[in-house]
């Protein structure tokens, strides 16, 4: 009996010690959770980006050299920071910035005018026919993306779909050079990140209190000033997403400027591309990402700084 109880009471003081620290460092874990996935799967992968960025070219296996070496029992770091110095010396890498930015922003504009009247018609669609219309929004999201851009190709081609179509309506006399242009570009980033702005702003539609428009209307208030001054400040949450949900991989593009696009379609991703694999220069590939990832970084820390600003807001 003795030895029985002795038991029963380590496996409840066990039992109380297990609950004591679930209830102390149990949520700690949980929180802690998403900020370990994000140190090992972005900060990780960053840093070693960015250390590659500050070596030389070398015709090793991996092509760059080591930032520290040992030498008669002596630490020598060697630091290069003529990478960044010559991202800022090349108009070719300045240039293909600032048009990847231009593209980005263009895009993500039109997809903000071609997705709200499509998210607005989704969101007041019946309810049968709603579900329709989302999975038609979502169902190209279903087939491979190489194998979408590579249809557009089809598409926009001088002896493709569009250009004999335009001939057999009488529009145009000879086929439109289309294909291998910016604004084919344009055509493939907007059909392909379409979706990913549908999607957040339908979400704050349907969230939406339309007693408050009612209420707009009802004041004398003209449909169009009402969508200006009541519908757009209560969805901006979702605007703000979708923008940063299209904005952001676009300015890393390399699919649809490298099969869309011409020789004038410098961008970003096109430049990381040739660095790593035609040229195997390394340290300035990883500069590059590094300076397009640190140019990402402002939209995001703004884009935090909105929603809790939103958040505060609504408490």
């Amino acid at each position: 009996m003795t030895i029985l109880s002795e038991q029963h009471q380590t496996t409840g003081r066990t039992a109380g010690l297990l609950r004591r620290w679930r209830m102390l460092y149990g949520h700690k874990l949980v929180i802690a959770l998403p900020y370990l996935w994000l140190l090992c799967l972005f900060m990780l992968p960053f840093l070693i980006v960015f250390k590659i960025s500050l070596a030389e070219m070398a015709r090793t296996v991996p092509p760059y050299t080591d930032l520290m070496t040992w030498v008669d029992g002596t630490l020598n770091i060697a630091l290069n920071i003529g990478n960044y110095l010559q991202l800022l010396s090349d108009p070719l890498y300045i240039e293909a910035y600032l048009q990847s930015l231009q593209v980005a922003a263009i895009s993500t504009l039109l997809c903000l005018l071609l997705g709200y009247p499509l998210a607005w018609a989704v969101a007041h669609s019946k309810p049968s026919t709603r579900n329709i219309l989302l999975l038609l929004v979502i169902l190209p999201s279903w087939t491979s993306f190489l194998i979408r851009v590579y249809a557009w190709m089809g598409i926009l081609k001088e002896n493709g779909i569009l250009n004999n179509f335009l001939i057999w309506l009488g529009v145009i006399d000879s086929p439109l050079t289309i294909l291998h242009t910016n604004l084919a570009v344009y055509i493939g980033v907007v059909y392909s990140y379409l979706p990913f702005m549908v999607l957040p702003i339908y979400t704050a539609l349907t969230r939406l209190d339309y007693s408050l428009v009612e209420a707009s209307l009802d004041l004398g208030a003209r449909p169009f000033k009402t969508f200006f001054s009541v519908i757009m400040p209560l969805t901006k949450g979702g605007i703000i997403a979708g923008s940063m949900l299209v904005f952001i991989p676009t300015v890393g593009e390399y699919v649809i400027p490298e099969l869309l696009g011409g020789p004038d379609s410098i961008m970003i991703g096109r430049i990381l591309w040739q660095e790593f694999f035609n040229n195997r220069d390394w340290p300035v590939a990883s500069a590059v990402a590094t300076v397009m990832l640190l140019l990402l970084i402002v939209p995001i820390i703004w884009f935090h700084k909105h929603q809790n600003k939103a958040a505060e807001d609504q408490a």
